[in-house]
């Protein structure tokens, strides 16, 4: 089966009123539909060339606190030779159109749709688009939290994410299932971004309420989701930001698979000042 991933529409909507919105921000999570997601509201970025970004999460005193969240549009000719600003800062890129030239401490990779690399604290890393074609992918980054005695983890390229199985959660006959990128038992990782995905009809049967404050962007598919205490519909392209212990839920909807891109801090003490 083909992927396909959504990505921002750019643009802008035509000179008429717009009615109500679906755009949500509260104390609880932010949801913000892909439509939001215009020109007028792109990032130019130090170092970066030919190159625009949507800034969907970032770090914000009293609501979501451990990671930012790019979706990174690169004309030709584009990119960086200087990308990340801070020596503590991982990453994880993920390309939704397009591909891309990557070079992580001198070693080169072409990654192209569906395409997905981790990229540690400190390592020497380049990107450029050398192709004639804009690329889009997500970068997420978060601040790495070293701990005594474990190991930083090493970076890694995946070609494609097909090329992983997913692994059904328990009891649920394949309908919910998560492609991992990293083993979860490996301490030396402090977040994961994954994909999950529900076959029509599967869903989250309880209200999840938990400790990881999450960035998921809907890669493909519709579904009906759990907010807090808002029930909101969900389609390609929207993106939700959910800070720690707010209640979700979700049932996929429609003939097709639903499929988001997750993010989630993990195995690391909460901080206590």
């Amino acid at each position: 089966m083909t992927n396909t991933y959504a990505t921002p529409p750019g643009g802008l909507p035509p000179q008429k009123p717009f009615g109500s919105s679906r755009a949500v921000f509260n104390e609880a999570y932010v949801f913000l539909p892909q439509r939001v997601m215009t020109d007028i509201v792109t990032s130019n970025l130090p170092h970066w060339t030919n190159t625009r970004a949507w800034i969907i999460a970032r770090p914000l005193s009293g609501f979501a606190e451990t990671f930012a969240q790019y979706i990174m549009e690169v004309a030709p000719g584009g990119g960086s030779l200087l990308p990340e600003p801070d020596p503590h800062g991982e990453g994880v890129l993920f390309v939704v159109s397009g591909s891309v030239s990557l070079a992580i401490n001198g070693q080169a990779y072409a990654l192209s749709v569906g395409g997905y690399a981790f990229l540690p604290p400190g390592c020497d890393w380049k990107l450029q688009n050398e192709t004639e074609a804009s690329a889009c992918f997500h970068w997420i980054r978060k601040s790495y939290e070293q701990v005594e005695g474990i190991d930083i983890p090493e970076a890694f390229v995946i070609a494609n994410e097909a090329d992983i199985t997913p692994t059904a959660m328990p009891d649920t006959e394949g309908r919910w299932a998560t492609t991992r990128f990293v083993d979860p038992d490996d301490l030396r990782h402090d977040m994961h971004v994954n994909i999950v995905t529900f076959e029509p009809g599967g869903l989250i049967p309880f209200p999840e309420t938990h400790v990881m404050e999450h960035g998921l962007y809907v890669l493909d598919g519709e579904a009906d989701y759990l907010l807090n205490q808002d029930w909101v519909h969900v389609q390609p392209g929207d993106f939700m930001w959910l800070r720690a212990f707010c209640p979700q839920a979700c049932t996929a909807k429609g003939s097709s698979r639903f499929r988001y891109l997750l993010y989630k801090d993990v195995n690391r003490h909460p901080k206590l000042r």
